[in-house]
């Protein structure tokens, strides 16, 4: 199956793949990550309205749902820009008033989800007596940059979701050998909860980390996969092109194969979580397990038709494979993903004979 974008969401793709090559063309992407200042990448999506696209109109948004999310994503991978305001606000959002929504599309407020980055969200809660948090949560995408944050929490009631005040908690940057990405480890010392909510949006969490990731590994996947198809028609060993070569030849086919089904596969999940079918969960699960997984093997591939210059900082390829790496284990590895789609299918019921 490939999965066809309508003309307006091909539009909106091709639009914002425009906008991003003019303002943040790979040049001004490393000076960014170079700086570790993802701050640029974030305002200007605000000030010029992209940050509202996915959000319905009447709380701020530019209207459309996780599929146009997914397609930000894409690109957002596409071009390595470093994105970790943005996809901390989309998984902040389904914990959100109304209100809060609104004030987070305009850039009056920014909220975050104190979950760990390499884990599935929700997967590890901190324990609560529901007025006071205590405990360290260790690499949270976006915390450096939100005003909230929202803390996946045990307490009196069982399974809930606390808002916390940033300012209440010490945030100490991590580094990543993706730079493109922020995370902070986040320490509580009996930081004050301004309400603890039900955690019915947790799962929702996680099958929004896993489609946005799944879409962000795709676009490093085609821009690496047009890397290596570039270099292996300029690069001559033995007097002609490497892209002569059958051993060449078979690998851009398969990194080819992987891209396409990763295409569909990111998207199909991204539809079916916003149409909201009874599988969307296990769809998601797969799009994270089974694109991932593959574009980070691609990734490999990538850097060998490339040779020693892959590994350089002068040249491009190194953004995306960091990124694609990063991109396996961002909100889980794959098997963790893979044990959900097992205990999923365990449940179905036999067909009868």
């Amino acid at each position: 199956m490939h999965w066809e974008l309508s003309e307006e969401q091909e539009l909106f793709a091709v639009s914002l793949r425009e906008w991003i090559a003019a303002k943040f063309p790979v040049e001004t992407v490393r000076e960014l990550h170079a700086a570790g200042e993802g701050g640029a990448f974030t305002a200007a999506l605000v000030g010029e309205g992209w940050w509202g696209v996915g959000y319905p109109e009447e709380v701020g948004g530019q209207g459309g749902g996780v599929l146009e999310l997914a397609l930000a994503a894409r690109e957002f991978g596409r071009a390595a820009v470093p994105d970790s305001g943005w996809l901390a606000a989309a998984l902040a959002a389904p914990l959100l008033t109304a209100e809060e929504l609104a004030a987070q599309l305009s850039g009056e407020r920014r909220f975050a989800v104190a979950v760990r980055a390499d884990r599935i969200p929700g997967s590890a809660p901190l324990p609560t007596d529901g007025a006071g948090l205590s405990g360290t949560v260790a690499h949270v995408l976006g915390a450096a940059g939100a005003d909230v944050l929202l803390v996946p929490v045990t307490g009196p009631d069982g399974l809930g979701v606390a808002r916390v005040p940033a300012a209440a908690a010490v945030r100490t940057p991590e580094n990543l050998l993706d730079r493109s990405r922020a995370v902070a480890s986040v320490e509580f010392a009996a930081a004050p909860i301004t309400g603890i909510e039900a955690a019915d949006a947790l799962p929702r969490i996680a099958d929004l980390a896993a489609v946005l990731v799944a879409a962000d590994a795709l676009g490093s996947a085609e821009r690496m996969l047009e890397l290596a198809v570039g270099y292996s028609r300029q690069r001559k060993q033995f007097g002609q092109f490497i892209g002569a070569f059958q051993a060449v030849k078979h690998a851009a086919a398969q990194m080819l194969v992987t891209v396409e089904a990763a295409y569909s596969t990111a998207l199909y999940a991204a539809a079916a979580l916003e149409a909201g079918q009874d599988d969307a969960a296990t769809v998601a699960a797969v799009a994270k397990a089974q694109v991932t997984g593959p574009v980070a093997g691609l990734a490999d591939s990538a850097l060998t038709v490339h040779g020693a210059i892959g590994y350089t900082w002068e040249h491009d390829l190194q953004l995306f494979y960091k990124r694609a790496k990063l991109d396996r284990v961002l909100f889980g590895a794959p098997a963790g993903w893979n044990e959900r789609i097992a205990a999923a299918l365990l449940t179905v019921p036999a067909a009868a004979g």
